[in-house]
């Protein structure tokens, strides 16, 4: 794993080993950036069920103000914190150990981009995206982004939220969704 673009371009990522984190591919994280790119600069990003910190790491790299990493996994938090060193990237970001959807409970923020990718087929995904709307974590303009499998199905309340896009790359979906009340009708 790699930083594509940007102010860390090309910096190798540390990486957990082993199959219990699934790292967002490259193609699919260039992908992501490529179709968020102008959204960007000075953005606001939340990256929940982190791993090793690869897209919010991408996000920094390409010009995001500040990311808040959320990962349960000990050993992640501190790939998650060396990465953010390597890059140079620590002094725009705060990294927090918990478990979703209850990490998110007292966040005093509102994000302009929100990444969440927890493992395929968890009910977390659905927990979680509720969390985010009753807390009010999204900017009203805001972007939240879920990376998913293709067979998660019913995860996110239409009366909270529109789907505005969605790419696949195999048995990998992006899922682009903006808040019900913001929805002009406009794809992303």
């Amino acid at each position: 794993m790699r930083i594509i673009a940007g102010a860390a371009k090309g910096r190798r990522l540390k990486t957990r080993k082993g199959t219990e984190t699934r790292p967002t591919a490259d193609m699919v994280k260039e992908s992501l950036f490529n179709i968020i790119g102008e959204k960007m600069p000075g953005a606001r990003f939340l990256d929940l069920f982190a791993g090793n910190g690869g897209v919010g790491l991408e996000a920094l790299s390409r010009g995001a103000a500040f990311c808040l990493f959320i990962e349960k996994n000990a050993q992640c938090v501190k790939i998650i914190k060396d990465n953010l060193q390597l890059c140079g990237l620590n002094h725009l970001a705060e990294v927090r150990r918990g478990e979703l959807p209850a990490a998110l409970n007292g966040i005093q923020l509102q994000f302009d981009i929100i990444f969440l990718d927890p493992p395929y087929h968890s009910p977390a995904l659905k927990t979680t995206v509720g969390k985010i709307s009753q807390l009010h974590l999204l900017a009203p303009e805001g972007l939240l982004i879920a990376e998913h499998h293709m067979r998660d199905n019913d995860w996110f309340p239409k009366t909270d939220w529109r789907l505005v896009r969605e790419k696949r790359y195999g048995e990998t979906v992006l899922a682009f969704l903006v808040p019900a009340a913001a929805f002009a009708g406009k794809r992303e």
